[in-house]
């Protein structure tokens, strides 16, 4: 996994990206603590929070959730993953205020994909931030709600850790 990051930061610093993002690559260290299974619901908490907020990880490929898992531990979201929708509705639903950002791929293991899971939060929890990902056929602005933002496969760790900076700092919309 060290590996792995350390080359997406030399691609970064390549790339031009700034210093202190490609800097936040560079800090990510793997997990000290072993993955927790729970097999009923497909979801795997990666390590203890920092700050309490959440970063959930929807993903059905074990090492692009792994990887985009690390990517997040150089936040102050505590991360955790899940490989389908239904399982990150069922972290939703129990911690729905502390989750600050749902980034999550189109295609899900399970019955859901993550276009449907897109509109769930928007409409239940639409002061969370929403990142959707594929690297399948782009996606029409008008499959997403207009507060979901969409990063293409592959995405760049840059702009994954932009999208949890800014779930972290930017006030969040105002419900009515």
């Amino acid at each position: 996994m060290g590996q792995a990051l350390a080359a997406f930061y030399d691609d970064l610093v390549a790339e031009g990206v700034p210093e202190h993002l490609a800097g936040l690559v560079r800090q990510v260290k793997p997990a000290e603590v072993e993955p927790v299974t729970q097999p009923d619901e497909g979801i795997v908490v990666t390590a203890p929070g920092k700050s309490g907020r959440l970063a959930i990880i929807v993903e059905d490929e074990a090492a692009t959730r792994t990887l985009a898992e690390s990517l997040f531990e150089a936040t102050e979201l505590e991360a955790i993953g899940c490989d389908s929708a239904e399982g990150a509705l069922d972290i939703l639903r129990e911690r729905g205020t502390d989750v600050a950002l749902v980034f999550a791929d189109i295609r899900l293991a399970g019955e859901m994909d993550g276009l449907q899971l897109a509109n769930a939060v928007a409409t239940l929890w639409p002061r969370t931030r929403m990142v959707v990902t594929s690297g399948q056929s782009p996606v029409k602005p008008s499959d997403l709600p207009n507060q979901v933002v969409f990063i293409p496969k592959p995405w760049r760790p840059a702009a994954v850790l932009v999208e949890a900076g800014l779930a972290t700092s930017e006030t969040p919309p105002i419900v009515p």
